[in-house]
């Protein structure tokens, strides 16, 4: 198992959130989404710039900017 940031994970690749290094209004409004340590994520997709990231989590999709994703550690359990 590899410790990454969120943003450099790859499409389809998923993991298990570790923890959210930022506090204040971005680190709450992070929270209340639902990312929060222990939940499963799996990258859906980039846009062509790679800014927004397409998340599934819990079931639905979130997307994150990349400032967003920045903050997020990920437990990753296969590189691809």
């Amino acid at each position: 198992m590899v410790e990454i940031n969120l943003r450099k994970m790859k499409e389809k690749q998923s993991g298990t959130i570790l923890s959210v290094k930022v506090g204040g209004e971005l680190g709450r409004r992070i929270r209340e989404m639902g990312l929060v340590p222990g939940t499963e994520i799996t990258i859906q997709g980039r846009a062509p710039l790679y800014d927004p990231v397409a998340l599934r989590v819990m079931g639905g999709t979130l997307t994150l900017r990349n400032n967003e994703a920045d903050h997020i550690v990920v437990n990753v359990t296969e590189e691809g």
